[in-house]
Order: C-alpha cells, then structure tokens, then sequence
C-alpha cells in the first residue's frame, strides 16, 4: 500500500521542486555524459575555508570532548564576537546578551522566523527574484506570501508605493536583501530610511538578509541596523563572507523584542550550532585579511565574465556586489532557452534561469524572466576558460 499512497502534506505537495537541486540534476546528466561542466548554478563557494577557521575549529573539537548539548541561542564568545564584529563593520553597538542570537546557518534562520510572527491570513511582503526560504517559510506558517518585483527599471530596489493598500494593511513582514542576490545592487542610505518609515506607518517587521554584506567591489555597503534597531531583524551568515557553507554557522540581531522571539522558536526546533563550530566562527569574524583575499577574487571573476558576456553581445549586467551576476539573455530566448543554450556539450556552462528563482503574484509576469543567474564560484581559471567559450557562443 506504501508504494501507491501519497504521503505527503499538501503543504509539502504545493510547493514543486527546489530551484538549486533542479540545477544539480542538470550538472548530473552532464557528467553521467562523461562531460565535467563550468558550474555557475549554485552559490557555493569552492574555495578552501581559511586555515584560521580550520585551525580553530579543530582545537574546539579537542577542547570540548565531553561537551554537552551546545547553547541554543550560542555560546557568549560567539555573540560577542558578532557584536564586537558589526560594531567595527557598520558601527552599530549590539548588547550580545539581548540583541544577538546565534543561528544553524542563515537558512534556518530566514524559514524559521516567520513561525514566530506569522499567524494564518498574515501577509509577507517578499522581494522576487529572491531566497526561496522567504516565501517557503512564509506558507508553512501559513502565511501569504506576496511578490515584489525587483527590476532593473528601478536599480533593483523595491517600489514600495507600487504595494497595494489592501496588502499593506495585512502585512506583517517586509524582507529586503541588500546586497542583493541575485541582482548584486546595493541600497542607499535614503532607501533604507524608506524602508523602515513605511515600516513604522504600516506596523511592519523589516526582516534583513544580508548574506552578501562582505561581498562588495566599491563602497561598503549599509546594513538595516545602520538606520534603525526597533521593529528591525538583520540575518547574517559566515557562508559567503568567509567560505564557510559546510560549518552552518550564522546569526539574527537587532531589535531585542524580535530575538527573544527568535529565540523561544528555535529552542524547539533545533539544539544549536555545534559548540567547536562557534570557536572557527569566532575566528572568522576576527579576520578581515581572508575577506579582503576572497572579495579580490571575486572582482576578478566578475569582470573576466561580465566581459566575454558583453563580447558575446549581450548587455553590460556588472554586478556593485554580491557573487552573482544577473544577465540579461538574448530578447528572442527565454531564461530556460538560454540556460539550456548554455549546457550544450560545446559549451558545458551550468547557470540558474532566473525564471527559476522568481515568483509572481496571480496575473502578473515573472520578474526572473529574461535573465540567468551565473554564481562566481567557479576558479579564475575555469571562468576564464568559460569566458573564451562564451565569446566564440553564437547566441
């Protein structure tokens, strides 16, 4: 009977596929082919985490032999680090006590806050193209979620005038991430301030993911915090800052009513970050030189790409930040057309159609549509290699 009856929730069952494991399958079929592919699909980087991280992690691994469960919030050395960390970065004095909570990667984090602040009905304002865990975690709450079109007509940045009042009205939750990902812009100060005045007028929570905080190629960008602390979340992770994906370390701070809400959900989801990974988080937070390395490579990637692209005749998309560039493809191909293109054996380039990673509200078009996103973690030496292969592509 196991084999003909359908398990799953119709919650689980509503939700179709996860983009980056869809992009996984395709750099599967390729290599049963016998052909190893350029992988551009998924932002993971490849790069070997610092030796400090390393170092320090396994240190914690012996000096903690008989530790117990670890704290669920994180060890005191780790908030404060965090604090001491954004209070140098962005010049915000968080209390590690009330303010900062550790969390088991900044996915968790981003799913699982929306369990402690969404009731049913609640609407979640989600920017698109975006992470799918805001929407995801929005509708396990059982929550709406509602898209926000990012575009380029607007610098990436989201038109909140465009949010319908009847919407508004039901909003809980604003997420914005800037850095964006997949777009690479950066929010000025004056659109931050925005945000968090609309915010206020309408009772909302802003919810911040900036993941990609480190990754810049001009001026640093602002965190939410720099303009406000009260109704505001900002989500952080060491994974793209210091190539840490695998350890699952990263953390919420903010207003302290929200973490303390934060924090009496996740004590009954999960038992906390592993102690020794806390000691190489640590670590990282406490060297800057390896950031600097990685942001360099980075750039390089960046531009050795973005111009075989504008060689290849398609349209300048440098990103200011993050690790993505968001391409605009050829207006005769849609996102899966050009996508595909690519993964032609000739060419072996895997990348994400945008279409994959966007949503739109009933009746209203995809906003990925008409761009792929290439993730730069693949060597200079392969970007380069995928760069002369791109400037020979007839697209």
């Amino acid at each position: 009977m196991s084999g003909t009856t359908n398990w799953a929730s119709r919650r689980l069952a509503g939700l179709g596929s996860y983009a980056f494991a869809e992009v996984d399958q395709e750099v599967a079929k390729l290599r049963a082919r016998g052909i190893e592919p350029i992988d551009f699909g998924v932002g993971d980087p490849t790069v070997p985490t610092p030796e400090i991280v390393r170092r320090a992690t396994a240190r914690g691994v012996e000096q903690r032999q008989r530790a117990g469960y670890p704290s669920y919030i994180g060890e005191a050395a780790f908030r404060t680090a965090v604090a001491d960390w954004t209070g140098r970065r962005f010049g915000v004095a968080l209390d590690p006590e009330s303010e900062v909570s550790a969390t088991v990667g900044a996915k968790e984090a981003v799913f699982n806050f929306h369990e402690a602040v969404v009731d049913p009905g609640d609407v979640v304002l989600c920017p698109s193209p975006g992470y799918p865990p805001y929407s995801r975690g929005t509708l396990f709450a059982e929550g709406d979620p509602y898209h926000l079109p990012l575009t380029a007509e607007r610098d990436f940045l989201v038109d909140l005038g465009a949010i319908p009042s009847d919407v508004a009205r039901r909003a809980k939750v604003l997420w914005i991430n800037y850095p964006n990902s997949p777009s690479g812009a950066v929010a000025p100060r004056s659109f931050l301030q925005e945000v968090l005045e609309f915010a206020a007028s309408h009772d909302l929570i802003v919810a911040s993911d900036e993941a990609y905080s480190e990754i810049y190629f001009g001026e640093p960008p602002l965190s939410m915090l720099n303009v406000g602390k009260q109704r505001v979340l900002a989500f952080n992770s060491l994974s793209k800052r210091s190539a840490m994906t695998t350890y699952r370390i990263g953390w919420v701070a903010g207003d302290p009513d929200l973490v303390a809400l934060f924090r009496q959900v996740k004590t009954n989801i999960d038992s906390g970050t592993p102690t020794f990974i806390q000691d190489g988080a640590v670590a990282a937070l406490g060297d800057e030189s390896h950031v600097r390395g990685f942001r360099e490579q980075y750039r390089i990637k960046r531009d050795l790409l973005c111009a075989a692209l504008v060689e290849a005749g398609l349209p300048d998309c440098r990103p200011a930040a993050s690790l993505y560039v968001w391409q605009r493809v050829p207006e005769h191909l849609t996102s899966v057309q050009f996508a595909t293109a690519l993964l032609d054996p000739a060419i072996a380039i895997v990348t994400t159609p945008g279409a994959w990673i966007s949503d739109a509200n009933p009746g209203e078009p995809n906003p990925g549509e008409g761009y792929v996103r290439f993730a730069l973690v693949p060597s200079v030496e392969q970007t380069q290699r995928a760069a002369d292969l791109l400037r020979k592509a007839a697209f």
